[in-house]
């Protein structure tokens, strides 16, 4: 069984930072590219970032680009999203994804297979 644990979400000023994690279980981690995705309140769900399977190419949404930071470890079997200069837009519940995708990068929902639960990131104003 496939399991993506997302980890990290809290309340901060804007500003600040945090760092999400994302431990998945259940799957050959190395086979997979990761992606961040974010939704608002009211919002349809958006493509934040994501990491090719060995951690060598990375592609950031340009809302996000120069403040976030994606990352893996693969004998950890995490995949890390970094977050400076939190801006309240920023607000969201982030979800982790595992594909194996067709194309690079891949944004889109549909191609990703698995999906974490999701972690509440709060930024305050």
């Amino acid at each position: 069984q496939v399991q993506l644990v997302e980890s990290g979400g809290a309340l901060v000023q804007a500003g600040g930072s945090l760092r999400l994690s994302c431990l998945a279980s259940g799957l050959t981690f190395s086979s997979y590219a990761m992606g961040w995705f974010r939704q608002a309140p009211g919002k349809e769900r958006e493509f934040v970032a994501a990491i090719n399977w060995s951690g060598g190419t990375s592609y950031y949404a340009d809302s996000v680009k120069g403040r976030f930071t994606i990352s893996r470890d693969n004998a950890k079997k995490t995949v890390y999203l970094q977050m400076n200069s939190l801006k309240p837009e920023d607000m969201a519940v982030y979800y982790c994804a595992a594909s194996i995708p067709s194309r690079w990068p891949p944004t889109r929902e549909y191609e990703y297979t698995y999906w974490g639960q999701g972690t509440q990131v709060t930024v305050s104003s």
